[in-house]
């Protein structure tokens, strides 16, 4: 168990479920034993399509801090395309993830930095899975598995109980296939 505040700062497209997974994270690591867990969201003018973020802190004790994550952790990407902006990346630390959807090998995606990168084809996990609204893939609840598969903070079993509690029959099996699926080929490269 970790003995200092995790954060995680998520960045997706609205309508991709960024605030959502940042919510799941939060409960599955109190699941854990987490004594001390939060999420919330980060946006403008909500419209699907435009980049959001959301946080998760994570930590031991009980968390007073209501400010934005500048010093993360770890950042999930939801959207390779957001990669281009700079501040997606910005304050992550040098032990730090950074984890995103991409069909890329974590060193084709030639991001400088020198923490650590995780990658995993999570659209096509769900478009292979079915895991659509509106026509487009659904990929929040599949980068779960590539966030556990990258830091270890939470497990696979505390996701999968969160999964059961907030979702409903017909959407708990399709998701975590992806969840799983992804987990399994998310591909890391460690700088530490």
């Amino acid at each position: 168990m970790i003995t200092k505040i995790y954060e995680i700062r998520w960045h997706g497209r609205g309508g991709q479920g960024a605030v959502t997974a940042a919510k799941i994270i939060a409960q599955a690591a109190y699941f854990k034993g987490y004594q001390g867990v939060t999420a919330a969201p980060s946006f403008g003018a909500e419209r699907r399509g435009v980049p959001v973020s959301a946080l998760t802190r994570i930590s031991a004790e009980a968390i007073a801090v209501v400010s934005q994550v500048e010093n993360p952790s770890a950042v999930v990407v939801l959207d390779q395309s957001l990669l281009k902006y700079r501040d997606v990346i910005s304050g992550l630390s040098s032990d730090g993830w950074l984890v995103v959807n991409s069909w890329l090998h974590p060193k084709e995606l030639k991001i400088k930095g020198d923490f650590n990168i995780a990658a995993a084809d999570a659209t096509k996990v769900c478009r292979e899975l079915g895991l659509m609204v509106g026509g487009l893939p659904m990929v929040n609840t599949a980068m779960l598995g590539a966030l556990a598969c990258a830091t270890q903070i939470v497990d696979m079993s505390s996701i999968e109980k969160v999964i059961r509690e907030r979702f409903s029959n017909n959407a708990v099996d399709i998701n975590l296939a992806a969840i799983k699926k992804t987990y399994e080929i998310t591909k890391l490269d460690r700088k530490r």
